[in-house]
């Protein structure tokens, strides 16, 4: 997004802000979450210490769904020639990004809402969410705040007994991406609290008991998988599912497993079935409809999965600002975005195409260092000290960041070097790994 010199809405002085007024979501990926989220046009001034959001024409335009939403904000009181040319430009640049096949009539009736909230409220309809979803959503949200709130345990207990209804699956899928968003965001103090927020509410209300209880079958399906190791043959595995005792335990022995369910395992189960008799074998053919079933329908999830991935990264790609666009993902990110994202970086370096190899490695590149420990950065940083002197200087000036974390991110780095062939680097890191070790405990000793 281009910086550029605005007035400030409170006290008019002149501050630099990132602007953007066109939400395109067919050539930028992230314009849609960013708007959702009102992480845009955000102002700052130094001056009067005011922040918020920079009121200013709005286009929003989504090709897949067909919709070119406007917005003027009336504070501006921009007379009407001047709203037209600046919405003009706008959708003239929307349709000259559109191949020709994609330029449809709804380009030339574009929607005006008459505020900002009610073009959220087209975009979100538009994906299936009613204004009443937005409202249950809203109420879900203040009842966490208040859960959270809550001065003692008890107070907390009569809460969620007054509005159990309303803590189903979307609350308890609204406060763990609350907890995904501070865990990705370095906030630990946040993530633990909406942790054990989490731990206190879930045996309070029957969905919670229910997700304790899976919980509690998928813990005990996977000891049973542990315990046989890698002895695990088919027909272990078949002992094991035909022995589960409940469905939650076959779900997610079947779940763990599924790979494993292969021609052979069915061939097993069809033997086993011939030389069973009377309600045994009746249980095994209904035992072996079931499992078909089930496989059937973990195959189609994961093919829909992987098809939403694959969309997802072309989404990115296509963004102006792929790193941006990786970053708004990064909650999507999980086994299958990484084996789709190294699927078509290999595709790319195959057949020679450097464009889009560049591209792919932007969004590796993201992913490392989002992955990365946040103590990592600063143990680099120690490490580049030449010498004991210098960094003995950068222990003390951060002696608030030398954590248990940053000592055990350091000791395993030490380790790992000396297993290396640059000694000279492995006596270097050994050598402030030692110096790290006798500040720490001199430290804890004072204190």
């Amino acid at each position: 997004m281009p910086r550029t010199q605005v007035s400030c809405p409170n006290c008019r002085q002149p501050v630099v802000a990132e602007i953007d007024q066109l939400f395109d979501v067919n050539t930028d990926a992230s314009a849609k979450s960013r708007l959702l989220s009102g992480s845009y046009n955000l102002v700052q001034c130094q001056y009067c210490g005011y922040q918020g959001n920079l009121a200013t024409p709005i286009v929003y335009h989504d090709t897949e769904k067909e919709l070119l939403l406007t917005y003027i904000p009336p504070e501006l009181g921009l007379p009407r020639n001047e709203q037209e040319r600046l919405i003009g430009g706008m959708i003239n640049q929307v349709i000259n990004k559109l191949p020709q096949e994609k330029r449809k009539g709804y380009l030339l009736n574009p929607q005006s809402t008459l505020t900002m909230q009610g073009l959220i409220e087209r975009v979100l309809e538009a994906d299936g969410i009613t204004r009443e979803m937005i409202q249950a959503q809203q109420q879900r949200m203040n009842l966490l705040q208040r859960l959270a709130g809550a001065s003692d345990e008890s107070v907390r207990a009569e809460i969620a007994r007054q509005n159990e209804t309303l803590m189903d699956a979307e609350f308890f899928g609204l406060l763990n991406r609350l907890l995904e968003v501070a865990m990705m965001g370095g906030d630990r103090e946040s993530a633990q609290q909406l942790s054990d927020l989490q731990k206190s509410l879930l045996p309070l209300t029957h969905y919670g008991r229910e997700i304790q209880s899976q919980a509690a079958e998928v813990e005990a399906a996977i000891k049973d998988l542990q315990a046989a190791g890698k002895e695990l043959t088919r027909e272990k595995l078949l002992d094991l599912i035909v022995n589960a005792p409940n469905e939650t335990r076959l779900n997610a022995i079947v779940s763990l497993t599924r790979p494993g369910l292969d021609y052979a395992f069915f061939q097993l189960l069809s033997e086993r079935i011939d030389r069973a008799r009377g309600d045994g074998r009746k249980r095994l053919v209904d035992l072996r409809t079931n499992l078909l079933e089930m496989t059937q329908e973990i195959d189609r999830q994961m093919e829909a999965h992987r098809g939403q991935t694959r969309q997802l990264l072309e989404q990115i790609l296509k963004a102006s600002d792929i790193s941006a666009a990786t970053t708004q993902a990064l909650g999507a990110v999980d086994e299958t975005f990484i084996q789709e994202l190294q699927y078509l970086l290999d595709e790319a370096r195959k057949q020679g195409d450097l464009e889009r190899s560049a591209k792919l490695q932007q969004i590796v590149d993201v992913l490392q260092q989002a992955s990365a420990p946040p103590e990592l950065g600063l143990v680099e940083e120690f490490l580049d000290a030449p010498d004991e002197k210098a960094r003995q200087v950068f222990l003390e000036a951060n002696h608030e960041v030398i954590t248990p974390e940053f000592m055990d991110l350091l000791g395993n780095i030490s380790m790992q070097a000396q297993s290396g062939e640059d000694k000279e680097f492995a006596s270097h890191v050994a050598a402030a790994n030692r110096q790290a070790l006798r500040y720490n405990m001199q430290r804890n000793m004072r204190s």
